[in-house]
C-alpha cells in the first residue's frame, strides 16, 4: 500500500519543516522510515507498527514511554545526555504516542540519534563484549522500574505455551509431515521436562520477573564513534519477564558460528570466545542486581531460548508452514536442524559456559 508519508508524518509534533521521508532498513516486522527535516532541526524515525504482531499498539506504546522515562531520568542523575542515552517518543498532535490513519493503521515516532554507530553482528570478541555491557546496561537502568507494563506478546518465551501449542500441531499433523521427522520430534519430547521445570522457577518467582527487552540483537544498540555503549533500541518488546530471556537470545544470536538456517552443519557451532566476551561484559553491568538464582541459570538461557527455536522452527514445519516465511518447502526443517546442531554445541560446553558465569559474577 501507498501511503503519503509527509501527510502522516505532519501528524506528530516535529520540529523544523519536513524536508523528506524515506525508507530506512529492511524491517521484518515494522515498515522504518527516516523524517529528514530542513536546516538545525531534528530528524526522526518513524515507523508503522504492525498490528498482526503487537496488540494493542497503544498499550505497547505506553510500555515504551514508560521504559524510556525512566531510562532518562536515571541518565539524568548519573550526569549523562538523556537525549541521546535514551530513546525520545514523539507524540502526535493530539497528544497521543501515535498516530491511527484512515487505514487504521498505527504510526509511531521517535527522535533520530545522530553520530551514531550500529553493528549488524558481533564478529569479535571485543564487540560481543560491547553488547554484553549494552544489555546489561539497559536491565539496570529498568530494574528499579516497578511501573507494571503490559503484556503484548502472550506466551512469549512461555514454553508451557508453546508445549501446548506443539501437542495439538501433533495431534492434527495437518500437512502429513509428522512420521518424516520422528527424530526431530524426540530432541524435542526428550528435553521438555527440563524446559519446563526452568520455566516452572519463573512462573513461582524463584527467578524473578524484571523489565526485559526480549530482541537483543546487537543491531539494537546504539554505540558512540568512541565504541561506547549509547543507548539500546527498538522497545516494541519490552516486557516484565525474567532478564535470562534477554541473554539467552543473545547468546543465540551472537555465538553461532554458521547461519540460522544453514544447510552445511558442520558450520554451525557455539563460539565459546564470543560467549565469554559478551557474558563478562554483561556481568559487569547486570551482577549488582541479579539473584542468585538468575545467576545459577544464565548460562542455561542460551539453550532454553535455543531450544525454544528448534521447537517453533519444527512446530511449523509440520503445521505447513503457517508462521515463519519459507524459501523452500523444507525450509523450517533445515532451520529446525541447525539450530539443533548450535544447541548441542551449547550442550557439549555447558560447564564452560557456567564456569565462565561464575568467574565474571564476581
Amino acid at each position: 500500500m501507498n501511503y503519503d508519508l509527509t501527510a502522516i508524518a505532519r501528524n506528530f509534533e516535529l520540529e523544523g519543516e519536513i524536508r523528506e521521508v524515506k525508507p530506512l532498513g529492511e524491517g521484518f516486522i515494522n515498515d522504518t522510515f527516516i523524517i529528514e527535516t530542513v536546516g538545525d532541526a531534528p530528524n526522526y524515525i518513524l515507523q508503522r507498527k504492525n498490528k498482526n504482531i503487537f496488540s494493542p499498539i497503544p498499550a505497547m506504546m505506553d510500555n515504551i514511554q514508560k521504559v524510556c522515562l525512566h531510562i532518562k531520568k536515571k541518565v539524568e542523575q548519573a550526569g549523562g545526555d538523556p537525549m541521546r542515552e535514551a530513546m525520545t517518543i514523539i507524540p502526535a498532535t493530539d497528544g497521543k504516542l501515535y498516530y491511527l490513519d484512515s487505514e487504521e493503521e498505527y504510526w509511531a515516532v521517535c527522535m533520530f540519534i545522530d553520530d551514531t554507530i550500529a553493528y549488524e553482528a558481533a564478529e569479535t570478541p571485543e564487540l560481543a563484549y560491547a553488547g554484553g555491557k549494552g544489555i546489561g546496561k539497559f536491565q539496570s537502568l529498568v530494574a528499579d522500574l516497578k511501573e507494571p507494563l503490559v503484556n503484548i506478546l502472550p506466551g512469549f518465551h512461555d514454553i508451557r505455551y508453546r508445549f501446548k501449542q506443539w501437542d495439538e500441531v501433533l495431534s492434527k499433523d495437518p500437512v502429513g509431515r509428522k512420521a518424516q521427522v520422528a527424530e526431530e520430534i524426540s530432541w524435542i519430547e526428550d528435553r521438555k521436562e527440563e524446559m519446563l521445570n526452568f520455566w516452572k522457577m519463573v512462573e513461582d518467582g524463584t527467578i524473578p520477573t524484571r523489565i526485559s527487552h526480549n530482541d537483543t540483537k546487537i543491531n539494537n544498540i546504539l554505540f558512540n564513534k568512541k565504541g561506547d555503549v549509547l543507548c539500546v533500541i527498538d522497545l516494541d518488546t519490552v516486557l516484565s519477564s525474567t532478564v535470562l530471556n534477554d541473554f539467552g537470545d543473545a547468546m543465540r544470536f551472537y555465538t553461532n558460528t554458521g547461519l540460522e538456517d544453514d544447510v552445511n552443519l558442520d558450520n554451525v557451532s557455539m563460539d565459546l570466545e564470543i560467549y565469554k566476551a559478551f557474558a563478562k561484559g554483561y556481568l559487569e553491568e547486570a551482577a549488582s542486581f541479579l539473584t542468585e538464582k538468575e545467576r545459577e541459570y544464565l548460562a542455561f538461557s542460551a539453550k532454553y531460548i535455543t531450544y525454544e527455536q528448534v521447537l517453533r522452527f519444527l512446530m511449523d514445519y509440520i503445521d505447513g508452514d503457517n508462521y515463519y516465511k519459507v524459501k523452500s518447502p523444507e525450509h523450517n526443517l533445515i532451520r529446525t536442524r541447525a539450530q539443533y546442531k548450535l544447541l548441542q554445541s551449547m550442550e557439549e560446553q555447558y560447564e564452560q559456559m557456567k564456569q565462565a558465569v561464575t568467574e565474571f559474577a564476581v
